[in-house]
This record gives C-alpha cells, sequence and structure tokens, in this order.
C-alpha cells in the first residue's frame, strides 16, 4: 500500500495538482486523499478508479514496478482478444513500462458490422485502415475510410464505427488514454 500512495502522490505533483483539485476531480474528500497519500487510509479499489481516471491512467499504472521495462513486443507475445458484448477483435501492440501514455492496437472487424453504442471519452484516438472499408462516425458526420488511409480525432465527441463491407477489415489504431 505504501508504493500506491507514494506514486498517488508523486503523480499529483508531477501533474501540478493540489490535494483540492485532485478532490474536486475524484469527487473524494482532501482530508481523505491526504490521508491516502501519507499511507494512513486504506483504499478501495473503487477510490482508487477515481484518481486513476482523474490522473487519465489505467488503474493497473499505481501496480507497475519501474523496473518492468519491456519496449519489444514479439509477434509470438501478441494475443488477440475479446471485450465482453463485442465482436471486434483486439491485439495489444503496447510494450510495457511506467508512465506509457498511447495504446497501440490492431482491431478485426467483422463483415457488416456496426457498434451497437455510441462513444464519448477523454482522450484522442487515430486509426489507420489496413485491410477493407470502415465507416467512423463521428459527431455526426460520417468518414468513409479506405485501406491506405487514416482518421485521428478528439475521443470526448461522439463517435462509432460500421464494416459496410462482406469481409472483415483491419485497422491500425492508436488510442489515448491507456486502455488495456
Amino acid at each position: 500500500m505504501v508504493e500506491v500512495s507514494n506514486k498517488i502522490r508523486s503523480f499529483r505533483l508531477q501533474q501540478n495538482l493540489t490535494l483540492k483539485e485532485l478532490s474536486e476531480k475524484t469527487g473524494l474528500s482532501i482530508s481523505f486523499l491526504s490521508q491516502v497519500e501519507r499511507g494512513g487510509s486504506s483504499l478501495a479499489i473503487t477510490s482508487l478508479k477515481k484518481i486513476a481516471d482523474a490522473f487519465n491512467v489505467p488503474i493497473t499504472h499505481f501496480f507497475e514496478s519501474y523496473k518492468n521495462q519491456n519496449y519489444y513486443v514479439k509477434k509470438a507475445d501478441q494475443k488477440p482478444f475479446q471485450i465482453e458484448s463485442s465482436s471486434l477483435l483486439y491485439t495489444r501492440l503496447a510494450g510495457e513500462f511506467s508512465g506509457r501514455s498511447l495504446e497501440p492496437i490492431l482491431v478485426v472487424m467483422p463483415p457488416g458490422l456496426k457498434q451497437d453504442n455510441v462513444f464519448n471519452h477523454p482522450g484522442e484516438e487515430f486509426f489507420y485502415v489496413l485491410e477493407g472499408v470502415v465507416i467512423f462516425n463521428v459527431d455526426g458526420t460520417e468518414y468513409i475510410v479506405k485501406a491506405g488511409e487514416s482518421i485521428h480525432y478528439p475521443s470526448n465527441l461522439p463517435h462509432f464505427w460500421l464494416n459496410p463491407l462482406d469481409h472483415e477489415a483491419k485497422i491500425l489504431g492508436i488510442t489515448t488514454p491507456v486502455i488495456f
């Protein structure tokens, strides 16, 4: 817990935030945050998630060892995965090191897929279509992005994608903040 407390304080100071400003971002009291930073209070996972969100980092950031620096990602280590209730296939392409802020991913979209949800969240998204065609709807405007073309937009705008073709689309994506 001491390591987590130290990382919270260190990260707050790196971002030039006062305890009051962190309190406003998280909804947690100043006195509680002060106790957490001094290691005098235990921290529920829900509170740590609020702090991680305020810093725009994944919750795992507070558990990573500063000595864990794996910059090189071998093909054999790239394991595709799916998020529950999604038919998109993701492959993480990022190295592992403390403080990373980009999330490079390979996304495979099945034929005819349309996302059911409209998303908006902090950060940026960049996508380069490797194969196929993807229609990106960003803030109500449709962009038809073909193989060899790219799109880059702020993630706080409402957005969703669809694959209008009868074969899969492959996309290289780079997003912030880190999500996986």
